[in-house]
């Protein structure tokens, strides 16, 4: 079965990656791959460089996708996207907690962040569509040195664990190249049979007592 053809079938694909690691494009061409796109933002106009990279992300992709803007409430934006589309891209997660958080400060609410990340978790897992979902990976980092900071990075830590819990895809962005962390499915069945495979070959002359690798697993493993 193609990529293309996989992709189809009703899934959930977590796309992780660092700033400026290709993440937002790689998720686009994973949604391409769909007749019905509906992209759900959670950036705000909040300055110039931001409405700057509104624009650019916005001349970035195709004309016929639908986008819904969802700085707040994206369980609700969710729910109603999937009903008319074939798959949802959500760009992005980082952004959205961002939002949560200072919406929060603004109104001194005390509500539990375990409630917010299941009830995102919840529309995503019962979408009537695939879903896209686009985050950073900030827990490589340093240790910030505010309290609000370690806050945010455990919300958002917290957050992708749940989503990557019910993805059916985890992907890893390092330098514009994905690197699978999860996959279900007949394609990771296969791709597990060919790591085992491949550490035999590698095991082998040791097993045997020659200390010598044959040139089959040196092939393997350049």
């Amino acid at each position: 079965m193609s990529p293309e053809a996989e992709t189809r079938k009703k899934s959930v694909t977590l796309v992780l990656g660092g700033a400026q690691s290709g993440k937002s494009y790689y998720a686009q061409q994973l949604a391409s791959h769909f007749e019905r796109v509906t992209l759900i933002a959670t950036g705000r106009r909040t300055d110039a460089e931001m409405r700057r990279k509104i624009a650019r992300h916005r001349r970035e992709r195709p004309a016929a996708w639908r986008t819904i803007e969802a700085p707040l409430d994206l369980e609700k934006a969710v729910h109603s996207a999937s009903r008319e589309s074939d798959v949802v891209l959500i760009d992005c997660l980082t952004v959205y907690l961002d939002n949560v958080m200072t919406a929060r400060r603004k109104s001194k609410s005390k509500s539990d962040s375990k409630e917010c990340v299941n009830t995102v978790c919840d529309a995503i897992r019962t979408a009537e569509a695939s879903v896209i979902v686009v985050s950073n990976e900030v827990g490589s980092g340093v240790v910030p040195p505010y309290r609000s900071g370690r806050a945010y990075r455990d919300f958002l830590g917290q957050m992708n664990q749940k989503v990557a819990q019910i993805a059916d895809r985890v992907i890893l962005m390092v330098a514009g190249v994905p690197m699978t962390v999860k996959e279900s499915g007949a394609r990771q069945q296969k791709r597990d049979e060919n790591r085992i495979g491949a550490a035999k070959d590698e095991l082998m002359p040791f097993a045997n007592g020659s200390g010598k690798r044959n040139s089959r697993s040196r092939e393997t493993f350049k």
